[in-house]
């Protein structure tokens, strides 16, 4: 396997085993339910052109579309299906997951103008109603679609508990579909349901029963099932196939990886306030754009070192190789590269003038943009090499600049406090409990000098010395923003802080925390 493609993997198996930790129900039931739909997507029979997956489209009387619900590239690829199928001529019908049964009558009157789409959204729940991550900004976009093209809109969803409440909202949903499917004029249904919910076992086979003697034609396509995916990967096809089909005549179009599917959930989990996604434009012309801004406010020409900066994300499969490319590594800065890459952080890389974007988060994108701007100031000596403690602080600075900087694009954003430390030394396990005894320690100590606070340095390279300097970073750049906002700190001082080569790193980092203290 090569190493780009495992690197890849790694990553998609860390990020489940992350989903496994914070989702909860998973019931004895799921587990089957979840099982039955990984043997059917375990793998392909052939490749299909796009053209060929919209005559299916249009053939068909119901059209089951996988959703994966955080990611709105899912919800605009059945929009596009849906396109497709109004050009058969037919009456098209969308019935949502997204919209429960129970609130029919209110979408009914929202078609009929008797209600704005805000009340709508308002009465359909806060998970509809959301901006920024979450499934709500695909909802928005399903019933936008709807009411500009005059389409009947159905809820098929309904609330469920305990180890039935998949089969349960299966019945329910199904009922609902055949309802619509077996009416005279034999109208196209277009079905927006979770993925697991597609396999030909699970919701449509529910359907067909429902039916009875009134058999309607069903299609099933899959949207980046992992199977197919990682299949496709080991082949070394997966940019050469938009769509495949499977054994028992599913579809499977190819859009994103497995591994962007998943981050979409875990921003969705992780999203603070003001955050939003990068799915209006690409991830590197938003990166530009923040670059610039920031660079304007910071005193630092950017213009002609954005034509060179390089932004991945964990979407490229050879994004270490990439990193490499551009920079002299050891194999030793490869491997913690790797483990960094591993860890679901970003990062800028001054020596490959790369940046990685772990997260399509405009906090993530924001904080990477002012860790470039650093660069351009002070070039080389962002890297120079320092003694332990003095590479600390050196570090502790670099994070408060970069925190500073999201903060001039996200104002909301909100940084940990010394409670939430306590809280987290409280509960926390392991790693994390020790990152919160440091960071309480440092920061009771700093009231007594730098000599005190020093001797409670974690000094060896690793988890914990990166996990306090990067919270004690995030304060001080906090307090530095709000001091700026509050006009207590000039406009002119930033820009100094942002040109420093912080050649006494520990004195810069305690003349900061000592002025913004109060």
């Amino acid at each position: 396997m090569r190493d780009s493609l495992a690197l890849h993997l790694a990553l998609f198996r860390r990020q489940r085993a992350q989903i496994a930790r914070v989702v909860d129900g998973q019931t004895d039931s799921f587990r089957a339910y979840e099982a039955r739909y990984r043997r059917r997507t375990s793998s392909y029979q052939r490749i299909v052109a796009l053209p060929a997956v919209h005559q299916h489209v249009q053939a068909a009387d119901v059209v089951y579309v996988g959703d994966y619900h955080t990611l709105p590239l899912a919800q605009e690829t059945y929009l596009a299906l849906v396109e497709r199928a109004l050009a058969s001529g037919r009456r098209v019908v969308l019935a949502l997951e997204c919209v429960e049964g129970r609130h029919q009558s209110t979408v009914d009157a929202w078609r009929a103008g008797r209600l704005s789409e805000r009340s709508l959204l308002a009465k359909l729940g806060p998970a509809a109603s959301a901006s920024g991550f979450g499934a709500g900004t695909g909802t928005r976009a399903l019933l936008s679609f709807a009411r500009r093209h005059k389409l009947e809109v159905v809820g098929i969803d309904r609330r469920a508990h305990g180890e039935r409440s998949l089969e349960l909202r299966d019945a329910y949903a199904a009922e609902r579909i055949a309802r619509i499917a077996r009416a005279e004029d034999r109208p196209l249904v277009m079905v927006l349901v979770g993925q697991y919910h597609v396999a030909p076992c699970h919701l449509p086979a529910q359907v067909e029963r429902a039916l009875g003697a009134d058999t309607r034609r069903g299609l099933v396509v899959y949207q980046n099932a992992e199977g197919v995916w990682w299949r496709l990967a080991r082949e070394g096809r997966v940019g050469a196939a938009e769509a495949v089909e499977l054994a028992d005549g599913a579809l499977c179009l190819l859009n994103a990886s497995p591994v962007v599917c998943q981050q979409s959930f875990l921003d969705y989990l992780e999203a603070e306030a003001g955050d939003a996604p990068l799915v209006d434009r690409s991830a590197a012309e938003r990166f530009r754009e923040m670059s610039a801004l920031i660079g304007r406010l910071a005193g630092v020409p950017v213009g002609r070192a954005l034509e060179s900066v390089e932004v991945t994300t964990a979407a490229d499969e050879d994004v270490l190789a990439r990193i490499q490319q551009r920079g002299r590594f050891t194999h030793t800065e490869l491997a913690q590269l790797r483990r960094h890459i591993l860890s679901r952080e970003s990062g800028y890389i001054p020596r490959a003038r790369t940046a990685y974007l772990a997260s399509l988060s405009l906090n993530h994108a924001a904080e990477e943009a002012a860790h470039f701007v650093r660069h351009c100031a002070v070039g080389d000596a962002m890297e120079a090499p320092r003694r332990a403690s003095e590479a600390f602080y050196a570090r502790c600075l670099e994070e408060a600049l970069g925190f500073f900087g999201s903060k001039l694009v996200n104002p909301r954003r909100t940084c940990p406090g010394l409670v939430e430390w306590a809280r987290r030394f409280g509960e926390g396990r392991g790693v994390e409990r020790q990152i919160a005894a440091f960071v309480l320690a440092h920061k009771a100590a700093e009231t007594e000098g730098a000599e005190e606070a020093v001797k409670l340095l974690p000094l060896r390279k690793d988890r914990l010395f990166h996990g306090v300097s990067h919270a004690l970073g995030y304060l001080l750049g906090d307090r530095l923003y709000q001091a700026f906002d509050a006009g207590h700190v000039a406009k002119a001082e930033v820009q100094a802080l942002f040109r420093d080569p912080f050649e006494d790193p520990r004195g810069a980092y305690f003349a900061w925390t000592g002025r913004l203290s109060g």
